[in-house]
């Protein structure tokens, strides 16, 4: 038996991704387009998956407001939202967002990796403005008398630069898609001279390069266990990524990113046992706490606890060897997949689909002996043209 696994960054049960039209879209919200009814969710809880952090693509920099969730099958949208979850934004950097792989050619700004800290200081600074308008008005309102209040106007409601007065004020976490050391580096000065402390980094390939920074400024880092080379920026990733940030105190996770993957993120994270020696319950804590922890809802999953949200696993043996399955899963305290159960479901669908198929046999073979009724002969016939009379005899002839 293991705590449920969560999934730091997925992108399962989500209508839609993307909102790449302009370069900051911090009003959108996944939670707006949720999709209970993606067969992904079944899927991964075959795998012992109970948390997964749905979030907002890679398009722009300041991307979309991201949707913790629980995966209780059957529910409908709102009931899978994890409700105690603190808000999360999607920020990103590097190739997606300057755009530098984009089939289509784009004049939106940014266009480099200047550009895009530019813009994310700029939005920052618009948004502590924006704050101290409000204070100001409300400063102003409270030492007016009450009834010539509604004669003060109040600034214009702007809900991206709300969405980022709540990562000012600690109560939104950034988690900021990231690969190669400069940009890192540069996003925990962002976060240091605005006096913020990032969620968590998601990818970070090259995090093993400035771990000491990221342990700093950061609540952890997400990364793949073993994904390299795919595109240029990931040339310098390396498998030992996670047990090197972890010697260097960030607290690690491995991450899906991939409906497919998060079917198996128990193997996931034993890869943490063969790329740098993790122990291997510390391995195990990649994908059940130290999500969890970046996530800030450990006090609530992540962990076999008294107190603790009843998420468990029930294994068929080591959870991190890769001849074990997933017997059962339960969400607080309630089974949402069984192997016995579903292996019972998949037979009779099996005599489910047999059935419809000799119904449309049947159907088919009733059709047949209807259209042959049709095309007796009845004592006379339709003066109806002929192929060749309608199309001339020339068209009859061609192949």
């Amino acid at each position: 038996m293991t705590p449920g696994l969560l999934d730091a960054h997925s992108h399962s049960a989500a209508g839609s991704i993307n909102e790449g039209a302009q370069a900051v879209t911090s009003e959108v919200r996944i939670s707006d387009v949720i999709d209970s009814d993606d067969i992904g969710i079944y899927r991964q809880l075959a795998g012992g998956l109970t948390v997964a952090h749905t979030m907002h693509g890679s398009a722009n920099p300041i991307g979309g407001q991201n949707q913790t969730m629980k995966w209780r099958w059957g529910a409908g949208p709102d009931g899978l939202k994890f409700t105690e979850t603190p808000p999360t934004i999607k920020f990103a950097l590097g190739e997606n967002v300057k755009q530098s792989n984009s089939q289509r050619p784009s004049s939106r700004y940014p266009q480099t990796r200047m550009g895009v800290e530019q813009i994310i200081r700029d939005r920052f600074k618009a948004a502590r403005d924006y704050k101290k308008a409000w204070a100001d008005y409300e400063a102003k309102k409270q030492a007016t008398p009450a009834a010539q209040r509604e004669a003060i106007m109040p600034p214009r409601r702007d809900l991206e630069l709300e969405t980022l007065v709540e990562i000012l004020e600690g109560k939104r976490f950034i988690h900021c898609h990231s690969y190669v050391q400069s940009e890192i580096l540069m996003m925990t000065r962002i976060a240091r001279d605005f006096g913020f402390k990032l969620g968590a980094f998601q990818h970070v390939l090259e995090g093993y390069k400035v771990a000491d920074e990221i342990a700093k400024y950061a609540g952890g880092g997400s990364c793949f266990s073993d994904w390299w080379g795919y595109k240029f920026e990931v040339y310098d990733a390396i498998p030992y990524n996670g047990a090197l940030m972890r010697d260097a105190g960030v607290v690690v996770s491995f991450n899906s990113d991939s409906g497919e993957l998060a079917r198996r993120m128990n193997l996931e994270a034993a890869k943490a046992v063969k790329y740098g020696n993790v122990p291997e319950q510390e391995a195990l804590k990649f994908v059940t706490l130290n999500p969890a922890k970046q996530l800030k809802i450990d006090q609530y999953v992540g962990s076999l606890e008294p107190g603790k949200h009843g998420d468990f696993v029930i294994w068929s043996g080591d959870p991190l060897s890769t001849y074990t399955i997933c017997e059962q899963t339960w969400i607080e305290g309630r089974k949402y997949f069984d192997r016995v159960e579903d292996l019972k479901m998949r037979e009779e669908v099996v005599k489910e689909r047999e059935m419809l198929i000799q119904k449309v046999l049947a159907a088919k073979k009733e059709g047949g002996r209807e259209m042959r009724e049709m095309r007796r002969p009845t004592g006379h016939s339709l003066d109806l043209p002929s192929f060749s009379e309608e199309r001339g005899q020339d068209e009859c002839e061609k192949p």
